[in-house]
């Protein structure tokens, strides 16, 4: 963490993202296949040493 915010992509903003029904690993990634207790970005960085690189912005429907 730089100056309180965190560090790396936001997977909820991603469309690889998911929420599973697993309650042991509830959070995955449809890009690289698996899911996992933490965040998926979280894994990533910690196994790779680099943010994903799979990110893709996630299409947002704003009603205004």
């Amino acid at each position: 963490m730089e100056g309180g915010r965190r560090r790396g992509v936001d997977c909820f903003k991603c469309k690889h993202f998911y929420v599973t029904w697993d309650r042991n690993r509830p959070r995955g990634c449809r890009a690289l296949k698996f899911k996992t207790k933490r965040m998926p970005s979280d894994v990533v960085l910690a196994t790779s040493g680099k943010d994903c690189l799979l990110f893709s912005l996630k299409h947002m429907n704003r009603f205004d």
